[in-house]
């Protein structure tokens, strides 16, 4: 009955076995429930990666079994949580499907997509755009802490935007808060009428240009590969509706960051649990946070503590199942 779930017939029959005479060992299991030793360790084994059953502290030959309650919830959590990771995948497939089709499609008018190669490439096109743009100009900017030369580099180009009347909204990882010189810039920028935002994780580099261009990175895990350029209205009008999202629950990069739930994690503490659900390592998590990976395993290393849990991946099934986090 419990398949669906996740847990085997014979795991199923130790779990109820275990529920009805907590005190039984492997041998009484064995037993009682008429099944060899190897299946029944095979069983326990089982209900162990599941955190049903863990052995005793007091005693390492006993074993301490999950209310059933709690542990219908966490099976729960585990299947909405894989869920998740697969509602994930098929989203980056559909990206790739997207990136694939514009690096084969001819340019055609005023649909076009075209591939921009290289870090020169883009930086050039951006340089002519800009030139052009004439209300507003929208930019995700992942990867964490900017470098001076870049912020500096940027700032001409910038300045010449906000002189013309250009609104420039732009969305970083909370992770620049922790920078001093890209807080200074984002001060500056602010100063001059620009408006800076930060969320706990961004999905890839984007520029918005007067809502009728869309410059995405073509790969959000090394952005200098090239980008692709987009002008299909439908596809402009779509990321835009995303940019807008992200903006209403990004934080303004002046004020401090609160706690979001009673428990008191932080913005950033909760993005690490929903990646850890979705089963991603330390090093994404890094890459998405902008973070160093020591910073990513320190994180996740008091998210398992503070829940108790022996995996990144039972931290976020533990997470799901606190309704901490909702998949």
């Amino acid at each position: 009955m419990l398949d669906v779930l996740g847990m085997d017939a014979t795991a199923e029959v130790v779990y109820r076995e275990m529920l009805a005479h907590p005190d039984d060992g492997v041998a009484d299991l064995t037993r009682r429930l008429q099944l060899d030793r190897q299946a029944v360790r095979t069983a326990l084994d089982t209900l162990g990666e599941l955190a049903l059953v863990w052995h005793s502290p007091e005693d390492p030959q006993s074993f301490h079994v999950v209310d059933p309650h709690l542990a219908a919830e966490m099976l729960l959590a585990r299947q909405r949580a894989e869920l998740a990771a697969q509602q994930q995948r098929l989203q980056e497939a559909q990206a790739a499907a997207v990136q694939l089709k514009a690096e084969f499609t001819q340019e055609s008018g005023r649909d076009e997509m075209h591939r921009l190669t290289g870090v020169d490439c883009v930086r050039d096109y951006l340089a002519a755009l800009y030139d052009k743009v004439e209300s507003e100009l929208l930019t995700f900017a992942p990867g964490g802490a900017q470098t001076e030369a870049n912020l500096r580099s940027s700032r001409p180009l910038a300045e010449n935007l906000l002189e013309r009347g250009v609104q420039m909204r732009t969305v970083y990882v909370d992770s620049v808060r922790n920078d001093s010189a890209t807080v200074t810039h984002a001060e500056w920028l602010t100063a001059r009428g620009g408006r800076i935002r930060t969320v706990p994780s961004l999905p890839n580099r984007m520029i918005l240009c007067d809502r009728k261009i869309a410059i995405v990175a073509v790969d959000s895990d090394d952005t200098s590969a090239g980008a692709v350029v987009l002008h299909t209205p439908g596809v402009v009008s779509s990321l835009c509706a995303l940019f807008e999202s992200v903006w209403q629950s990004a934080q303004p990069i002046g004020a401090t960051a609160q706690p979001c739930d009673e428990q008191q994690l932080s913005l950033q503490q909760m993005e690490v649990l929903r990646l850890l659900s979705l089963g991603h390592t330390d090093d994404y998590v890094a890459a998405r946070l902008g973070v160093s990976a020591r910073t990513a395993r320190r994180i996740a290393t008091k998210l398992m503590e503070y829940l108790g849990a022996r995996s990144r991946f039972q931290t976020g099934v533990h997470a799901a199942a606190r309704g901490l986090i909702r998949p």
